[in-house]
C-alpha cells in the first residue's frame, strides 16, 4: 500500500495579490456588464471612434457578448477568493485574452492598453505562481490521528 505525500504549501504575501487578480475581474465584469447594457439599451447612443471596422458584431451583438463575458468574469473573480483550480484556469485564460485584445488596440488607446497589459500579466503571474496559497490558506489543515 502507498501513501500519496502531500507537501504543505506555505502562505506568502502573494495570496494578496490573488485576491487582488479576483477583485480586478470581478471591477472588469461589472464595467464589461455595464457596456453591454449600454449597446442593448440604446443602440443608437453607443459610439466607437474607429477609422475602420474593429468589430464583427452590430451594437446589440456587442452588446449581448459583454454582458455575456461581464458575467464570466464576475463568477470567475468571485470564484477565484476560493482557490478552485478551475476559476484559477479561467482567470489566467481571461486575462491572456484582455491582453491580445488590449495589443490590437494599442493604435487607438495606447496608454490605456499598455497599463491593462501589464495589469494582465500581473494577474496572470499571481494566479499562476501563487494561486495554490490561496487554497492552502482556505483549507483547514488535515488533523492526523
Amino acid at each position: 500500500m502507498s501513501t500519496a505525500h502531500h507537501h504543505p504549501v506555505a502562505s506568502t504575501g502573494w495570496t494578496g495579490w490573488v485576491r487582488f487578480a479576483g477583485v480586478i475581474l470581478i471591477i472588469n465584469g461589472v464595467f464589461t456588464g455595464l457596456q453591454g447594457l449600454v449597446a442593448l439599451t440604446g443602440p443608437d447612443t453607443y459610439y466607437l471612434s474607429a477609422p475602420g471596422t474593429l468589430f464583427l458584431f452590430d451594437a446589440k451583438g456587442w452588446g449581448w457578448w459583454n454582458l455575456a463575458i461581464g458575467a464570466a468574469l464576475i463568477l470567475t473573480g468571485v470564484a477565484l477568493f476560493s482557490g478552485a483550480t478551475w476559476a484559477r484556469v479561467v482567470g489566467v485564460i481571461v486575462a491572456g485574452v484582455s491582453a491580445v485584445v488590449q495589443l490590437m488596440l494599442i493604435p487607438e488607446q495606447p496608454w490605456w492598453s499598455f497599463i491593462i497589459i501589464a495589469m494582465n500579466v500581473l494577474i496572470i503571474y499571481a494566479i499562476i505562481a501563487h494561486g495554490e496559497e490561496l487554497r492552502a490558506e482556505q483549507t483547514p489543515p488535515a488533523s492526523t490521528p
